[in-house]
Parts: C-alpha cells; structure tokens; sequence
C-alpha cells in the first residue's frame, strides 16, 4: 500500500486549498421591477428578460 514519503506542510496544504474559496453571486436590477436579479436570467417577479416577457406572470407558486 501506497504511504506518503514526508508529510504534507501547511504551507502547501494551504497553497493548494487557495482556489477553494467561494464566490459572491453579482445581483442586478430588473429594469421594470426594480426586484434584484441574477445576470442571464428572467426575473422571478415580473418575467421579463432582455426587454421581452417570457414567463407568464399569472402563474402562481
């Protein structure tokens, strides 16, 4: 069975793990609503997307 020859530093524990952070989602404002959205999606309260409706807002949850 395969054993590690020396052990793993913190600092290349910690250089390794550097790309595992979390980004924030980025929000915008619809245009018509003013409700805040996520980019290259239809908003969930009026169901415009690009200046067009798409979802029919009389849709209920």
């Amino acid at each position: 069975m395969a054993v590690p020859k020396r052990r793993t530093s913190k600092t290349h524990k910690h250089k390794r793990a550097s790309h595992h952070a979390l980004t924030v989602t980025s929000l915008t404002l619809c245009p018509k609503c003013s409700a805040p959205v996520k980019p290259h999606r239809a908003c969930g309260e009026c169901g415009h997307y690009k200046g067009q409706q798409v979802i029919d807002g009389s849709q209920e949850k």
